[in-house]
């Protein structure tokens, strides 16, 4: 297997900004987190583990949220920097989710909030600035005009240099009508998307790409990898046996272990094999194939999963193999 110190991860186009970014970003949305048990997913020595491969692979493209572990994300990487040439590396976060009990106004993309809490990312990033900030889900209780005016404030202030939505699927059109209020107010509008979108998860395809692709807009995916359905853990005999995440298994069983997603991996595993990839490497090889994709997120518990994910980069798909694995799902946007 190649080793990271033997990569050199590419650089792509972030959309029609003038920034480029890794071919495959690293999510860090594990650090900190607690598990139901109490245990915390990947702690702060992990954490530098995970951030030290990726840099030794050329990553340089680091994602987060300020809720990922409690802040405790974004702290870690703060620290990791202080030792690094901020200026070699792109930094995204996020903004939405509720932070304080009982203030309904620490929540959301009103003004109130997200003036408090992009001073409390920089602090715990320790930097100037972020490169991307992402709304995290999209507000419609705060007005359209309010929230863009007010990252537009963040852009010019230099909090900020590019704007981003994430998971907004079913709604393409309201970015595009940001960026329509945007065009017209001389404000800065969104620049990047960050989507779910796998070889079974498809939702996207269609409208949310064409508007992307129309307004010039960076397409980042989350869950390349299907929460890990993608990887070969589960088969279909076996399910969910053995599987840790108690709570979440009745939602992940009807979502990714049924009949036709099986069948997707099947495919898959047929391609991993022809190249001599595993699945979870020719899953990300496929996505980067695609028309309209900048740049998957990847993530992962371990140094070797990471090694694993980030190697998907030298592989190369033929036509006739990207079209196999497109045309594996079946319905009405699939075979774009």
């Amino acid at each position: 297997m190649t080793s990271l110190e033997s990569m050199d991860l590419d650089f792509v186009r972030l959309g029609s900004t003038g920034i480029e970014t890794s071919e495959l970003q690293f999510g860090t949305w594990r650090f900190g987190k607690e598990t139901e048990t109490g245990t915390v997913e990947i702690d702060e020595e992990r954490a530098y583990e995970l951030l030290d491969a990726y840099e030794a692979a050329g990553g340089r493209y680091i994602d987060t949220a300020d809720v990922y572990g409690g802040g405790k994300s974004e702290e870690w990487i703060g620290n990791w920097l202080a030792d690094r040439d901020r200026e070699r590396f792109t930094i995204a976060s996020k903004i939405y989710w509720q932070i304080r009990d009982g203030d309904p106004n620490s929540a959301g993309n009103n003004r109130k909030n997200l003036r408090h809490r992009i001073d409390a990312i920089l602090e715990r990033l320790d930097t100037d600035y972020i490169d991307v900030l992402y709304i995290h889900r999209w507000d419609d209780e705060t007005p359209t005009r309010e929230l863009l005016r007010t990252l537009d404030g963040f852009v010019r202030d230099g909090k900020v240099h590019y704007l981003g939505a994430s998971t907004l699927r079913p709604n393409a059109w309201k970015v595009a009508k940001a960026n329509e209020i945007a065009e017209r107010k001389g404000w800065e509008p969104f620049s990047v998307v960050q989507p779910r979108y796998n070889l079974v998860d498809r939702e996207i395809e269609g409208d949310y790409l064409e508007m992307s692709r129309h307004y010039g807009l960076a397409v980042c995916p989350w869950s390349p990898l299907g929460q890990g359905f993608l990887t070969g853990k589960y088969t279909r005999d076996d399910g969910l046996v053995g599987e840790s995440r108690v709570a979440e298994s009745s939602r992940f069983e009807q979502s990714y272990l049924v009949a036709e997603n099986f069948d997707v991996h099947d495919e898959l595993d047929a391609v991993a094999e022809a190249v001599n990839a595993t699945p979870a490497q020719t899953a990300l090889a496929w996505l980067m194939h695609r028309d309209g994709v900048t740049a998957p997120i990847v993530g992962a518990r371990t140094v070797e999963q990471l090694e694993e994910n980030l190697v998907a980069a030298t592989i190369d798909l033929d036509e006739g193999q990207v079209r196999r694995l497109t045309e594996a799902m079946s319905g009405p946007y699939y075979r774009l």
